[in-house]
């Protein structure tokens, strides 16, 4: 597996439509074959602040991403929402990865 995780500040002024199109991204890249899970988040202590977190089959896929017509297009108009320094953290997980559900139940 083949994780990317992106941190982007967003202009106050340009929050909304800087969400909706990371929404409009992250719909598009769950869509991906190769992609495992494509999320964009708001980050808790401030909320100007979008985190991406991307999972892909493998290294390929991730490549294959930035190579489709909605990341150009959302890579176009990223330098109207930007307000700062962007940071990606890139990886691979080599071996065995579990996801486990639970609910709060099972924390005792």
């Amino acid at each position: 597996m083949y994780v990317v995780l992106t941190s982007v500040p967003v202009d106050p002024e340009r929050r909304t439509e800087a969400l909706e199109l990371m929404d409009e991204l992250a719909e598009q890249s769950r869509a991906e074959p190769g992609t495992l899970a494509y999320h964009a988040t708001a980050d808790l202590s401030d909320p100007n602040v979008v985190r991406f977190v991307e999972r892909y089959e493998d290294v390929e896929a991730a490549e294959a991403h930035i190579e489709t017509e909605h990341y150009e297009r959302f890579t176009d108009r990223l330098p109207e929402f930007v307000d700062g320094e962007m940071e990606t953290t890139q990886f691979q997980v080599g071996g065995d990865v579990h996801t486990h559900t639970f609910g709060v139940e099972s924390l005792d």
